[in-house]
C-alpha cells in the first residue's frame, strides 16, 4: 500500500474556487464520461440539491459532478453554474436538443465567518466546473468548500478553531481509494491514530482544547438555542467498479471514519453527508473498499485541520500548538 495524491484517481478532475475575504468557497468533482455514484446523510441538518438521483431505485446510473460548497441553503444555486458550464463543454445525456449534465450538491454553514453575505451562487459554480476542466487546482487547506470551514461550536463561535479542506489517497494492487473532506463540525476533531485531540472547543483561555462531550454532559436538560451552524462533507473517490447501490454501502462505511475522528458526530445539528464515487473499473470487495473508505476518511480529516490556517479572527490548530 502506498499514499498517492487523490487527484490522481482519474478520469476525475476537482476545481475550487474561494472568496477569501468572504469566507467561502466551493469545491467542484467533474467526470465528463459519467461516474456511478453513491450517498449516505447521517446529519439531521443537510442542505442539499438533486441526492435523490444517487438513491438506488432512481433511473440514472451515472452523475457528472458532485459540488461541496459554502453558504448553506443561500448556496444551493452554484449547481447551476456547473451546468452551464458542463453544457456547453458536450457533458451530459443526449436529449435530443441538448445534452443535460446531472450535477449533486451539498452544503455547509459558514455564514457566520467572513462576509454573512458572501456565498456560491451560480458563476462561482461556473468557474469551478471551468477551473476543473482547464486546469483542475486541487489543494488542502483554506480553498474551496473548506474556506469557511470550522469546527468546536458547541458553546458558539467564541471558541471555535479554523479548519478546512483535506485529502488522503492510497493505492494497494492497482486499487486506488481517495477522500476529499470538508471539515465544520460541530464537535472536536481527534487523531485516530493517537487518540488525541487536534482541534476543537478551545478552553476559557483560547489557549488549548476542552472536550464538547463534556461541555455537554454539565446537563442532560434541553437546549433551546443549540449552535446549529455545522456539516462535514465527504467524498470517497475510487477507480474499483461498483454501481449505485453498492457505492451507497460504501460511503455509509465511509461514516466509521467521521465516528472515529469528530465526537460528538452526526447530531441533528450537523448535515453530515458523504458521497462515494466510482470512476473505473478494477474489480475489488464491496467490504474491502469500505473498510478502506473509513480509512481515508479518518486521514483527510487529520489533513484538513492541519492544512487550515488561522483566519477571521479564529485560530488554527497550528497556532493552538505553538
Amino acid at each position: 500500500m502506498r499514499e498517492i495524491p487523490v487527484t490522481d484517481i482519474k478520469p476525475l478532475y476537482i476545481g475550487q474556487v474561494e472568496d477569501a475575504k468572504g469566507g467561502t468557497g466551493i469545491t467542484v468533482f467533474v467526470s465528463p464520461e459519467g461516474m456511478r455514484a453513491g450517498i449516505d446523510v447521517r446529519g439531521g441538518g443537510p442542505a442539499s440539491r438533486e441526492t435523490a438521483l444517487l438513491e438506488p431505485l432512481t433511473s440514472p446510473k451515472d452523475i457528472h459532478a458532485v459540488v461541496l460548497a459554502g453558504g448553506s441553503a443561500f448556496g444551493l444555486g452554484a449547481a447551476s453554474g456547473v451546468m452551464k458550464c458542463l453544457e456547453e463543454r458536450g457533458i451530459g445525456y443526449d436529449v435530443g436538443v441538448t445534452r443535460v449534465p446531472l450535477v449533486v450538491q451539498s452544503d455547509l454553514f459558514d455564514l457566520t465567518v467572513g462576509d454573512p453575505q458572501a456565498r456560491p451562487d451560480e458563476d462561482m459554480g461556473y468557474r469551478a466546473a471551468c477551473q476543473a476542466l482547464d486546469d483542475p487546482n486541487y489543494r488542502d487547506g483554506n480553498y474551496g468548500a473548506g474556506c469557511g470551514a470550522t469546527v468546536g461550536k458547541i458553546t458558539g463561535m467564541e471558541r471555535a478553531v479554523k479548519t478546512g479542506i483535506g485529502s488522503y489517497a492510497i493505492e494497494l494492487e492497482g486499487l486506488r481509494i481517495g477522500a476529499v473532506v470538508a471539515v465544520n463540525a460541530l464537535g472536536d476533531i481527534y487523531d485516530c491514530n493517537t487518540g488525541k485531540i487536534i482541534a476543537g472547543l478551545l478552553n476559557e483561555d483560547r489557549t488549548g482544547f476542552s472536550c464538547s462531550p463534556a461541555e455537554m454532559e454539565r446537563s442532560i436538560r434541553k437546549i433551546k438555542n443549540r449552535f446549529v451552524k455545522n456539516t462535514t462533507l465527504g467524498v470517497v473517490i475510487t477507480n474499483a467498479g461498483f454501481d449505485k447501490t453498492a457505492l451507497c454501502k460504501i460511503a455509509g462505511m465511509g461514516h466509521d471514519g467521521y465516528a472515529r475522528s469528530i465526537r460528538p458526530v452526526h447530531t441533528s445539528f450537523d448535515g453530515d453527508t458523504i458521497y462515494a464515487l466510482s470512476v473505473g473499473d478494477v474489480d475489488a470487495d464491496q467490504e474491502v473498499v469500505g473498510t478502506l473508505a473509513s480509512e481515508v476518511i479518518s486521514e483527510a480529516i487529520i489533513r484538513a485541520v492541519y492544512s487550515a490556517e488561522s483566519a477571521y479572527g479564529i485560530p488554527c490548530a497550528k497556532d493552538i500548538a505553538k
